[in-house]
């Protein structure tokens, strides 16, 4: 079988023959200058910053923390927003993918080893609704789903990388990409693909943000220095979309912004729910490119990586503080593991 395209170049194949959805240059620009006074200031070592649930660490321990929570993270939409799975943890609530973290570092604080693959990859779903329960009567979405897949990626790191995800980084000899395709080979529900217009692509969400934050929970040092971190795209899931759309640098037709607005569920790897995820990609790569060339062209040098992953933290943090301002701005919704 013909190997997918990576997801940059999926995400160019989807953008050039997208019939609902565009990516708009003017848009483009202007997202740009708007990110222009942050992104010369933009440090791996913010990851850290951007959440007090994140792991202070750059060690095994939270590295664990880091692959537990990536296999885990996806579909933690509410079906309404009055009614959302939340988790209290550290004196705050806590809700969407933040719920998760919270709900990981609370079994760690009551001493369930949580985040150890000799435990989860035989916790019972029992144990799991318990660990991952919701302060709320809304629970957390696809708990089965966590479940199997808490067991299969358990089972496969003891067999095939020793128990430790530290080994499975250190295989990848310090390069992204290699750790990216080590964790799609081997690891099921990270294999995020699709066919369009004739050819099989990828958007490895998951996998993605997996080396991503690898990356940045190791500060881009040792073991976590990847010289080709710029390979890494953004993470195509259904919020960055809709800040993107929220900028102006991202446009949807008639047609598709009625189903949104109906809250119709979008089926994964149905055309219009590729053709978001693969259109987001491609507009986040314009807009780092726009950004390089916006801080050259006043002769400014960024003091760290200006690259997509980092615009994705960046963007994910301002849909978050902008929150009420896109209330009328719809999102794609989609019940999978795969974002």
């Amino acid at each position: 079988m013909e190997a997918p395209l990576p997801p940059r170049e999926s995400a160019r194949w989807v953008a050039g023959r997208s019939r609902d959805v565009r990516v708009d240059p003017a848009g483009v620009r202007r997202a740009a200058e708007l990110l222009l006074p942050a992104a010369s200031a933009w440090r791996v070592q913010h990851w850290k910053e951007l959440h007090a649930l994140n792991p202070r660490g750059a060690d095994e321990a939270a590295l664990a923390w880091v692959f537990v929570v990536d296999s885990l993270n996806f579909s933690f939409w509410a079906e309404r927003e009055e009614r959302r799975c939340e988790v209290r943890h550290g004196g705050a609530v806590h809700t969407g993918y933040w719920a998760l973290c919270a709900a990981v570092n609370r079994a760690l604080d009551r001493g369930i080893p949580v985040t150890s693959a000799s435990y989860y990859a035989t916790v019972t779903l029992d144990e799991v609704r318990d660990i991952f329960r919701s302060d709320t009567a809304v629970p957390m979405p696809l708990l089965e789903e966590r479940h199997r897949i808490l067991n299969e990626t358990g089972k496969i790191l003891l067999e095939k990388f020793g128990g430790s995800f530290l080994n499975c980084v250190q295989k990848s000899e310090k390069s992204a990409q290699k750790l990216m395709r080590l964790v799609v080979e081997n690891f099921p529900s990270y294999r995020d693909e699709a066919q369009f217009e004739g050819k099989r692509i990828s958007f490895y969400k998951r996998a993605q943000i997996l080396v991503a934050d690898t990356w940045s929970v190791l500060e881009g040092k040792g073991d976590g220095c990847f010289e080709d971190i710029s390979s890494i795209t953004m993470f195509a899931d259904y919020r960055l979309p809709q800040i993107l759309v929220y900028l102006g640098a991202l446009k949807y037709s008639d047609d598709l912004l009625k189903r949104l607005h109906r809250g119709e569920m979008l089926s994964n790897g149905e055309r219009q729910e590729v053709e978001i995820r693969g259109c987001s990609i491609w507009c986040v790569e314009l807009i780092r490119d726009c950004l390089l060339e916006l801080l050259e062209k006043r002769g400014e040098k960024p003091q760290g990586e200006v690259n997509s992953v980092l615009l994705d933290y960046y963007l994910w943090d301002y849909a978050r503080d902008h929150r009420d301002d896109m209330r009328g701005i719809p999102f794609h919704r989609t019940r999978c593991i795969y974002y």
